[in-house]
């Protein structure tokens, strides 16, 4: 078994999808050869010597690394020639990708991977079980996001976050407000509350109201009959009424006059990501407030955001970050790969040293796309039909 790791070329991505940790426990694993393509790591301070050293084998392109590898590892999807730089002209037949695809929403590549024979796998589809904790890049990533967002806005926000006495004058601490409460936002709570925020919080999964007391934030919803049962079985949210939706949002409005620091977080797979916060309700915030918008790659959960700016409108500040978890890109590798690791180990023959695919195993099902030309993910082929 030939495992590649090739540089990432998407704009703003930093992440790498093995260290030199993860190389030496997939050649512990039975990985005949790690082939890294030369700088892959060098961002997230990951250097060739150090992978050198770890035991894999630098090559100078990704051409190179992808030629003979059997198994392929990306932080992001493959690129097309459409966007600049034809990585799919990489992938032949029988290789395998495991990779975040975005399979629900990019259907034309998972249909180019099919064509080409890839066997892929999804990433972001990793079923929400315990046995796939620590095989979950959602997770692992969002929680770098959610700390670093408040991070992001304390360093956009004019004021300090804590209460401050002074010789001067005691100075009042800041008012955040987290909307979305998944890993992202619990990780956002703890970090305000850390930071010296006085912190609220909002979600329409009832379950999070524990949550967000247990980390010593105060709960802001609409808690009735609808929101008793706005959770799917696999702990996403589920799209709410209209009815429910201008409820909530008529409680968010008038708490939201008084908050200094918003970051939003809601986001439902496959879907554009709700719109929580209106330019009526940024209208109403206080001159020199911030929003944070995580969402924002999916259209964002402001209107006003934009990818990979910070723009101020009606005196309020809003951050579109392009990739939070690329801005702490050595941390955010390391878990990255220690997920794939995780992932492929119990693909992995351990007396062939080969990869055997079990079409039975639930994290399988639940990830595998494309194998033997075939669009083979249940979501995706109920849309084909």
């Amino acid at each position: 078994m030939k495992i590649a790791i090739l540089k990432e070329r998407r704009p703003h991505e930093t992440r790498v999808a093995a260290t030199p940790e993860t190389v030496k426990k997939l050649k512990a694993l039975g990985a005949e050869e790690i082939v890294i393509e030369s700088g892959a790591g060098i961002i997230a301070a990951y250097t060739d010597q150090a992978y050198s050293e770890a035991g894999a084998m630098i090559v100078p392109d990704a051409a190179t690394a992808a030629q003979t590898a059997d198994v392929i590892f990306k932080v992001q999807r493959p690129m097309a020639s459409t966007e600049g730089v034809d990585e799919m002209a990489l992938l032949r037949q029988g290789q395998v990708l495991m990779s975040p695809l975005g399979a629900l929403t990019n259907k034309d590549l998972v249909q180019a991977l099919a064509s080409k024979g890839v066997t892929a796998f999804a990433l972001e589809l990793i079923p929400r079980i315990t046995r796939a904790q620590s095989m979950d890049i959602l997770s692992s990533q969002a929680n770098l996001a959610g700390y670093k967002a408040v991070l992001v806005a304390a360093n956009q926000y004019g004021r300090i976050l804590p209460q401050m006495m002074t010789p001067a004058g005691t100075l009042a601490p800041s008012r955040a407000f987290i909307m979305g409460v998944g890993v992202a936002g619990l990780q956002a709570i703890a970090t305000a509350r850390r930071l010296g925020s006085i912190v609220t919080a909002t979600d329409v999964r009832p379950a999070t109201k524990e949550q967000v007391q247990s980390l010593g934030a105060k709960f802001v919803a609409v808690e009735d009959e609808e929101f008793k049962a706005a959770e799917t079985a696999g702990g996403y949210a589920k799209e709410m009424s209209a009815e429910y939706r201008v409820k909530q949002a008529a409680l968010v409005a008038e708490h939201i006059k008084t908050q200094d620091i918003v970051i939003t977080t809601a986001l439902i797979p496959g879907r554009k990501a709700p719109v929580l916060v209106s330019e009526d309700m940024v209208k109403t915030m206080k001159p020199g407030s911030v929003i944070v918008d995580m969402a924002v790659e999916q259209g964002g959960n402001c209107p006003l955001s934009e990818f990979g700016k910070t723009v101020e409108r009606h005196g309020v500040k809003i951050v579109g970050p392009a990739n939070l978890p690329g801005e702490l890109a050595t941390d955010a590798s390391s878990l990255f790969a220690r997920n794939l690791l995780n992932f492929i180990t119990p693909m992995v023959d351990k007396e062939a040293k080969a990869l055997k695919i079990d079409t039975n195993d639930e994290v399988v099902k639940g990830t595998l796309v494309t194998r033997n030309g075939q669009v083979v993910h249940p979501s995706l082929t109920a849309q084909q039909n």
